[in-house]
């Protein structure tokens, strides 16, 4: 049976199926790169070591330990922000209770600022004084006596009074029944004319101001050097 098979092969003429090439012959794989065939075994080995640290943290503890960390931390945190709240809601009931306090200490000062201890009419009568109270009479009679011996000196501070408004002055020199003082004065007869010998005497710039029941009239100015 195998001859018969043999010559039927060989009674067929030959063609390009029963010359095969050289070498391997069907499908192969060719050389792989070297970074290919060693990730596997670097896979393994990495799933080896966290399998290891994993079981390591789970026998000594250390995962217990971090876990009680984590819960010490967020412990704390809510400890601070309740800290924090509480001391927030304190100033701001400080801060309430002082403006409270200081809203009624602003009243009681109104209030006690707010009551006059006395009426108008009564500080002013305690405050005014007797020149105060008195008017000055422009229209009085002024005599000027020059006791100088310097023409001109009455008449020029007859003048000053007359600019201030007084339309009643007179310059005169002294005569023989006239006493000199030793320094510039202002008479005055009548305790009605003291207001108005004031104003005379601070319009000429005098220091002195007297009453007199010897002058001819009601305001008599007598000026030395």
């Amino acid at each position: 049976m195998a001859r018969k098979d043999t010559e039927q092969y060989q009674s067929y003429a030959k063609d390009a199926f029963d010359n095969p090439p050289e070498g391997p012959v069907g499908v192969h794989r060719g050389n792989r790169p070297m970074i290919v065939r060693v990730t596997p075994f670097i896979i393994v080995l990495v799933a080896a070591v966290a399998a290891g640290v994993l079981f390591w943290s789970i026998f000594s503890g250390e995962a217990a330990n971090m876990f009680n960390r984590r819960s010490e931390q967020t412990q704390t945190t809510a400890q601070t922000s309740q800290g924090s709240s509480s001391s927030s809601a304190g100033e701001s009931a400080s801060g309430t209770a002082s403006q409270s306090s200081q809203s009624a200490t602003a009243g009681e000062s109104t209030s006690a600022e707010g009551t006059p201890s006395q009426t108008p009419s009564e500080s002013e009568s305690a405050q005014s004084t007797p020149e105060e109270s008195q008017q000055v009479n422009t229209n009085a009679q002024i005599t000027v006596i020059n006791g100088t011996g310097v023409s001109g000196d009455a008449s020029e501070w007859a003048a000053a009074l007359q600019g201030q408004g007084f339309t009643n002055v007179t310059p005169a020199n002294p005569d023989a029944t006239t006493v000199l003082p030793a320094q510039t004065v202002v008479y005055y007869q009548n305790e009605a004319d003291l207001a108005t010998a004031q104003q005379v005497a601070n319009t000429l710039g005098i220091a002195t101001v007297e009453q007199s029941a010897t002058i001819g009239v009601p305001i008599e100015v007598v000026r030395m050097q």
